[in-house]
């Protein structure tokens, strides 16, 4: 052990404060029989990598997996001396313990060291330069110092560095030249990364990151002037010598460090001073070749828990198991059977569950799934994309240690899933992805950084080129290093994913309100925020054969817009409208190829992102009928015989299933909306006297006996995927309310209209509220909160307002075709309606169980605007309700503006939206009689010829 000293944590680097006769005699009198110690020479550089928030943070330190062991088989873990150098540090140090250090550069270091090493009789190996260099020094040490035992030179280049076999037979040949003392200069980090992992297996003693130093000690590298080095300028000087080499470490990467080294440095207690350094963490790396003397190369680190099962089988839903493997296809016939081989093999020594979620696919998926009964199949009904297969598949992982989500154009390597379960089990990482290959076994980049302004313009502008820029300006980690060497990474492509159960449900589902791309980047930021870390496990390898999500236009484009839809959600509207500018300037700086065009159009017009890809109902209903969960759908209906047929008729297959009950409230009706609701098998039809909708649905809320409840509007035509995946929701998660995503149908409506409606869809207000859909659902809970629906206008205004935007959730289901009005007229007398009803619910929000009298209420694609409050809270008055309500509105509408088109669209918006409140303001007539409330309702809609195909 080496005696007490000082240390002082830099920045999350503990250092070791030591004077230069101190610290020759610990690393010289190091016994060779105990564990090999390694020594770093810390400098802000290595603040900046290994470091407070640097990207090698926690990789330094004792090793997970023991990777020297003697002959009488004692394991030989590595342990850590890190010694002060650079002008920053020292200064740092000598501010926490009020007392000087020197700096202990390892070019200041080596030449007493090997003086030292050279009167006791040590041999030395050096590791680095390149074979020219290696002559020269050679010949300089056997000049001036004859005594010195040299074990050996080895100039390996950087390919046999960043490949794991040629590292692993480098260590041998090092352990089988037997150096005491080991001097290596490979630069930073690959040094200090190489040592981590490598050096134990080398049998040296002492294992030296000592960068340049062999350079210096050939005399290839002029030493910085004395007057330099004792102000503090070493660095100018050798950045004015090789500009072109440093010119990026010292004026881009290391600046951030000196922040970090005030914000974030402290003077150790004395306890901590004869502990391990608390900044550092274990290296985790692939199980290690032993040393040549240790005999069996067994790693109990990574022994799997006994299988109990049939070797290769798949467990069943009930049984605990060590890993789901959760799978969501859409058309992958192609590539399904490598995978399933692949997890067989994993199989033998895991207790693994495979869960498959279905996308509705049309090619043999299905029948490849079919020949493997002990694969769990879930079909989700439609084509409702990853992030819904996912939270599909999660529900029915059952009780288990971890999860594993993989493409299904993936193949994993053997032992995979057991190097990726060994991290999660040491209690490093919380989530671990692995390293991908392709096709080839070729690598694939798939490290990332969390998506920025500065990443957004640095891709726009270098894209592949400058791959080595600044990680400020670049989304994908491309350094060699970072795929070879274990580490702490902020998110990674979602192709493989590992996360302990626990971590998981703390995390929560995966948003699907990103269909594709992007899912795992919120996913990831969720896991960062919820205090997981995650990890890159090298040792780990898939093969991802890729393309398995298909390839086209409006997939890239959808990919470059899912991109501005995450930054808008974590982000503020300037950073968003910014980042979206980038990922403009990026598909325009690529226009002369028409893809790149084409995505340009579509990021730029806001209008078209609702054409993108999204979820699709299944064409094959039997898929989604299966297990379907129970509930009740309550449709009030005042005269729709024009439209209750297609209503039904969507419904119709639900009716089969015996699961749900669909209850038809004829509220005041003078045509034959009842005789046409009897007719379809299963509905039961219920007859009001009175025209209120809703008295019609507390009516039906009195015959109802399941739960959750859906309330329906008469017009509004609602798949069996989409009402499955409301009932899920609402019965297997907190919220209280919710309702199904929607898009408005305005084919065949004037312009104004279509004005109108674009300029709403880009109303992030109108997109997560509860009404506007013509559907709306409730939990049991949720309508404990209701109690009955009172006598207002806009009942599902009235249900918004009671719920928080943590207890309601717009669920992203095939869009419910919401039908606008026709015609400009019909707009503004649904206008005047929906004006009517936020102002009457102001005056009087509590619920009411008295029928109430007076016109029929239907809902229909305009809604009333929006505002959202508190919970049980309404304004003093309507009046300043209504002000403060206009006044949101018409802010949200002028930050929704993007161009022209967009600002013609709000002018429109707002025109329309003002022409009836500039009517009620109008005083009547002077003795004129109040005339009755007329029903505003749009008719034009419901002609036959304003009904949807």
């Amino acid at each position: 052990m080496i005696p007490p000293h000082p240390r002082v944590d830099l920045a999350g680097i503990v250092v070791d404060l030591m004077d230069e006769r101190a610290a020759i005699d610990a690393l010289v009198n190091r016994p060779a029989d105990g564990n090999p110690l390694a020594v770093i020479s810390a400098n802000l550089d290595h603040i900046v990598q290994f470091g407070h928030g640097g990207r090698w943070r926690r990789t330094l330190g004792d090793s997970l997996h023991p990777t020297h062991t003697d002959a009488d088989g004692q394991s030989r873990p590595l342990e850590w001396l890190t010694l002060l150098d650079g002008a920053p540090l020292v200064a740092q140090a000598d501010r926490l313990t009020g007392a000087s250090w020197p700096r202990l550069a390892g070019s200041d270091l080596v030449g007493p060291l090997l003086d030292a090493a050279e009167k006791a009789g040590l041999s030395v190996g050096f590791l680095g330069g390149s074979y020219l260099i290696q002559r020269l020094l050679s010949r300089r040490l056997i000049a001036t110092r004859p005594g010195l035992v040299i074990a050996g030179m080895w100039s390996p280049d950087r390919s046999e560095l960043a490949d794991e076999q040629s590292s692993l037979k480098l260590a041998e040949d090092i352990a089988a030249a037997a150096p005491e003392l080991l001097i290596v200069g490979l630069g930073k980090p690959r040094q200090e990364l190489w040592i981590s992992k490598y050096g134990p297996a080398t049998g040296a003693a002492v294992l030296l990151a000592f960068g340049a130093v062999v350079d210096f000690l050939a005399d290839a590298i002029q030493r910085a002037p004395a007057v330099a080095s004792d102000h503090g300028l070493e660095w100018a000087w050798r950045l004015a010598r090789e500009p072109r080499r440093l010119a990026k470490r010292y004026l881009l990467d290391d600046p951030p460090g000196l922040v970090q080294l005030r914000r974030h440095s402290s003077l150790l207690s004395a306890d901590a001073a004869v502990s391990p350094p608390p900044s550092v963490g274990r290296t985790i790396g692939p199980p290690r070749r032993p040393h040549p003397s240790s005999g069996t190369g067994h790693d109990p680190a990574l022994a799997a828990v006994p299988h109990h099962g049939r070797s290769g089988q798949f467990a069943a839903l009930g049984r605990p198991v060590d890993v789901a493997v959760l799978v969501v296809t859409y058309n992958n016939e192609d590539h399904l059977g490598a995978l399933i081989s692949s997890l067989r093999q994993e199989a033998h020594a895991l207790r693994i569950r495979v869960v498959i979620a279905d996308n509705d696919s049309t090619d043999g998926t299905l029948a490849e799934l079919n020949r493997h009964p002990d694969i769990l199949q879930v079909q989700t009904g439609g084509n409702l994309g990853y992030a819904a297969g996912v939270n599909a598949a999660r529900r029915k992982a059952g009780e288990t240690e971890a999860i594993l989500v993989l493409n299904p154009d993936l193949e994993v390597l053997p032992g995979a899933i057991s190097a990726m379960l060994a991290v999660l089990r040491s209690g490093e990482a919380d989530v671990v992805v692995p390293r991908i290959v392709d096709g080839e076994g070729n690598l694939t980049p798939s490290l990332r950084r969390e998506p920025s302004l500065g990443t957004v313009f640095g891709d726009a502008l270098f894209g592949g080129h400058w791959p080595q820029r600044p990680a400020v300006l670049a989304e994908q980690d491309s350094a060699p290093e970072s795929y070879q060497f274990g580490h702490e990474v902020d998110w990674a492509t979602g192709a493989a994913v590992m996360t302990s159960a626990d971590v998981d449900r703390r995390i929560g589902a995966w948003d699907e309100r990103f269909f594709l791309y992007s899912e795992e980047t919120d996913y990831f930021r969720r896991a960062r925020e919820s205090g997981a870390r995650i990890w890159y496990e090298p040792a780990a390898t898939v093969a991802h054969a890729e393309n398995g999500s298909g390839s086209s236009v409006q997939l890239q484009a959808l990919m470059a817009v899912n991109r501005v839809r995450y930054i808008r959600k974590h982000h503020t509207d300037v950073t968003a409208e910014v980042f979206r500018c980038g990922v403009v300037l990026h598909e325009m700086l690529r226009s002369f190829n028409r893809d790149h065009r084409r995505t340009l159009a579509i990021v730029a017009d806001e209008a078209r992102w609702d054409a993108l890809p999204g979820p699709s109902a299944t064409r094959y209903p039997a898929k989604v009928l299966g297990g379907f969960p129970a509930g009740s759908v309550i449709i009030p209906a005042h005269n729709e015989a024009a439209v209750i047929g297609r209503t039904l008729d969507s419904l119709e297959p639900v009716l089969r299933t015996g699961r749900v009950e669909v209850i038809v409230v004829c509220n005041g009706c003078t045509d034959n909306t009842a005789a046409l609701a009897a007719a379809v098998p299963g509905v039961q039809v219920i007859e009001a006297p009175v025209a209120s909708k809703t008295a019609a649905l507390n009516a039906g809320d009195r015959v109802a006996t399941q739960w959750p409840r859906v309330y329906l509007d008469a017009d509004t035509v609602l798949s069996p995927t989409a009402l499955r995946r409301v009932l899920e929701t609402l019965s297997e998660s907190p919220v209280l309310a919710a309702r199904p995503a929607f898009r408005y149908d305005d084919s065949g409506a004037t312009w104004p209209v279509r004005a109108y409606y674009r300029a709403r869809r880009r109303l992030a207000s109108t997109q997560q509220a509860l009404w506007g859909a013509g559907v709306f659902a409730l939990s049991r809970e949720g309508h404990e909160r209701l109690g009955s629906f009172p006598d207002v206008t806009a009942d599902d205004y009235f249900v918004d307002r009671l719920f928080s935007d943590e207890e309601k959730t717009v669920v992203p289901t095939p869009p419910v075709p919401v039908q606008t009005p026709r015609e400009t007229r019909s707009l503004l007398n649904v206008l005047t309606r929906n004006i009517r009803g936020p102002a009457e619910q102001r005056s009087a929000p509590a619920p009411a169980d008295a029928t109430p009298q007076g016109p029929p209420f239907h809902s229909d694609a305009a809604g009333p605007a929006p505002r959202q409050t508190a919970v049980g809270r309404t304004a003093d008055t309507p009046a300043d309700a209504a002000v403060s309500s206009a006044s949101s509105t018409a802010w949200e509408l002028f930050r929704s503006i993007r161009g022209p088109r967009s600002a013609v669209d709000a002018l429109s918006y707002s025109g329309l939206a003002a022409t009836p409140r500039l009517a009620r303001l109008r005083p009547a007539g002077a003795g004129a009689p109040s005339a009755p409330i007329a029903w505003e309702r749009d008719d034009s809609s419901r002609r036959p010829e304003g009904l949807p195909r």
